[in-house]
């Protein structure tokens, strides 16, 4: 999907989402390229403050998104 449709869904899935997903899981946009998105996650997972929803466009020169939810590392 495009970056402005993944925005849309992941807003969508916030909105929707129970509190303790929102707590345990990250919910981001990443490339849906493999080896892109892999890097994207590792790099997020770094520094989660560090990056924003724009962040994942850093990673990719195509208009081709995907919303992903991974488990929060032990804080």
């Amino acid at each position: 999907m495009t970056y402005k449709e993944a925005l849309q869904h992941k807003k969508e899935s916030l909105d929707n989402a129970d509190e303790s997903v929102l707590r345990l899981y990250h919910v981001i946009i990443t490339p849906t390229d493999t080896e892109k998105s892999h890097q994207h996650i590792e790099d997020f997972i770094k520094d989660p403050e560090n990056f924003s929803d724009e962040s994942c466009k850093k990673y990719s020169s195509e208009d081709d998104f995907q919303v992903v939810s991974f488990k929060k590392e032990n804080e």
